[in-house]
């Protein structure tokens, strides 16, 4: 058996080591048009930031290593022109010679990932303009800085590559800004998990642009001049292009291959293709979402590598499925880290999910034991079901243990209550005995049960203010008198049997504290009293977080950037 694979980067150079693991006798033959192959995408903005420091350790395979080890025919530099189904036939041109020759094949796999969305606007093509996606292109874009030393940089699109790019720019002493056509950063978060995100950026120096894009480029003395939609101009030294990507599919298109979102191919659960003995794998393919159960397009490492392996598997006569992707993702923010798995809750809501949520802020570990820093968690669930959807963290400590538990939990099916009953690995320096994941199912629970009843930010501005609610604020008095909502009054929930008599029976209780918790117990108090209670989702530093950062965007709109 023959096997060719089109690109060897993560599904293919994957899908190539486990053909021969699984058949010692196949020959396999990978082309890729770059000059390196199975190297770290992810790692390309810390190779230009220092980071990492040897420029091999992007490229975790050679050629030469994979044939020492797997006695694959690795050949870079050779870009596949066209396909024939019918011949089973690839024609291919080695990109150093011009030489053009056909390749027969037994078994084909595309893995040709995603391109740089590159918008055809007025300069793009000027040399200071950069995209970030090959290892080429990484050594471009370090060479650029170290030769003609930029003080500043302006990134367009503030995805992955868009924030991770701006820290490491940034960790070199450079002026950053990033412009981004939505209202915040990062898409797989919510706006109000966002939020966060952005004051850490922000902090660190990054002005942000968001709601804003980019109408064009011009050069101007040495540098750039970077022209915004709303006729601001932003000058730079450099600009990279991080928009997003789309799949490679123009030689899968030209070969008669069916075809899914936004181009994508589209495969089977076999990560079969619509013609026989071609399959696809990577940031090429259109997958379900385990979730949503809908169409997607996920350009992620993990779910590359695993759809590779999934290949190799069925080429070699197996039967291996895959499940879908949820999305797990995680990313390092200066300090912070942020991490998502599932759907987001304006993900589900659009999905047509009945999604509610709980927001908590839970200490990374016992709160006795120094040194513990708070981190947000945001749980996505189905109402009637309590189905687990998905959830966002944003942290220092701990991040990437809870959301990692939290993505398990929804690939196994478990409904949101069941967090409760994890049974988690705890000692004071790297938990507490009940965890933020336990909490989570616990808050769950007691929405479930009818316990508490949530109101969230968004409620907030409709409150009547009329007094036919009581609108109560439950922390201390010296917490009250550092900020606080318009129109809450304020009893400590330490004082609250004594001063019932302050709150006219018959009203609702909206209530807030801090975190959720101590207006938590406020509500039960009150109810045991024959109160109708509602708890603030997430507390008032949630909802001081999120609103300073509409409003730091609302003013950046408002005068052109952030300042």
């Amino acid at each position: 058996m023959k096997v060719v694979i089109i690109g060897g980067v993560a599904g293919g150079a994957t899908a190539a080591a486990r053909l021969r693991r699984l058949d010692e006798k196949a020959e396999i033959v990978v082309f890729e048009r770059s000059g390196y192959v199975s190297y770290a995408n992810c790692g390309l903005p810390y190779y230009i930031g220092g980071a990492i420091a040897d420029p091999d350790a992007l490229t975790l395979q050679t050629p030469e290593s994979f044939f020492s080890r797997f006695r694959v025919d690795m050949r870079v530099r050779c870009e596949a022109l066209s396909i024939d189904p019918e011949r089973k036939t690839v024609r291919v041109k080695n990109l150093d010679t011009g030489v053009e020759f056909e390749e027969h094949y037994d078994k084909l796999l595309l893995s040709p990932g995603a391109k740089p969305v590159r918008p055809r606007l007025p300069g793009a093509e000027l040399d200071r303009i950069f995209t970030l996606r090959t290892v080429e292109d990484t050594f471009r874009v370090k060479e650029f800085i170290r030769s003609e030393k930029p003080v500043s940089a302006v990134l367009v699109g503030g995805g992955f590559i868009g924030v991770e790019l701006a820290e490491n720019l940034r960790e070199l002493g450079m002026e950053v800004t990033v412009v981004e056509l939505s209202q915040q950063l990062m898409g797989p978060f919510d706006p109000d998990m966002a939020a966060f995100i952005h004051s850490e950026m922000r902090e660190h120096g990054v002005r942000l642009a968001l709601g804003r894009s980019v109408a064009g480029f011009e050069r101007r003395d040495g540098g750039l001049e970077v022209l915004l939609d709303d006729g601001t101009q932003i000058s730079a030294g450099m600009a990279v292009l991080a928009i997003g990507v789309a799949p490679d599919t123009e030689l899968a298109k030209s070969a008669g291959l069916e075809l899914g979102l936004r181009g994508s191919i589209a495969v089977n659960d076999r990560m079969e293709t619509s013609v026989p003995d071609i399959y696809a794998v990577g940031d090429a393919v259109q997958v379900k979402h385990s979730v949503t159960g809908r169409d997607a397009l996920l350009s992620l490492a993990g779910p590359a590598n695993k759809q590779g392996r999934i290949a190799a598997d069925n080429i070699c006569g197996g039967d291996s499925r895959y499940q879908g992707s949820q999305g797990s993702s995680v990313i390092k923010v200066f300090g912070m880290t942020a991490a998502c798995t599932g759907v987001n809750e304006s993900a589900a809501r659009a999905s047509g999910l009945d999604a509610d949520t709980v927001i908590l802020s839970p200490m990374s570990h016992a709160g006795y034991y120094p040194g513990g820093k708070l981190m947000t968690m945001k749980v996505v669930f189905e109402k009637e079901t309590c189905r687990l959807l998905g959830a966002q963290i944003v942290g220092y400590e701990g991040v990437d243990k809870r959301i990692d538990v939290l993505a398990a939990a929804i690939s196994a099916g478990m409904d949101a209550v069941r967090l409760k009953d994890l049974d988690l690995a705890y000692a004071p320096p790297y938990s507490s005995a009940k965890d933020p994941v336990n909490m989570a199912g616990f808050m769950i629970e007691n929405i479930a049960k009818g316990l508490v009843k949530q109101f969230h930010i968004e409620d907030i501005p409709g409150l009547p203010r009329d007094g036919s609610v009581t609108l109560l604020d439950v922390r201390t008095p010296a917490e009250y008198s550092l900020g606080c909502i318009e129109g809450f009054i304020n009893i400590p929930v330490d004082e609250l049997r004594e001063r019932l008599d302050e709150l006219e029976r018959g009203k609702p209780v909206y209530a807030v504290c801090q975190s959720g918790l101590r207006s938590y117990i406020a509500c039960r108090i009150l109810a045991g009293h024959g109160f109708e209670t509602y708890n603030l989702a997430g507390g008032f530093r949630y909802y001081s977080a999120v609103v300073r950062d509409r409003r730091l965007t609302e003013q950046a709109s408002a005068c052109g950037m952030d300042k």
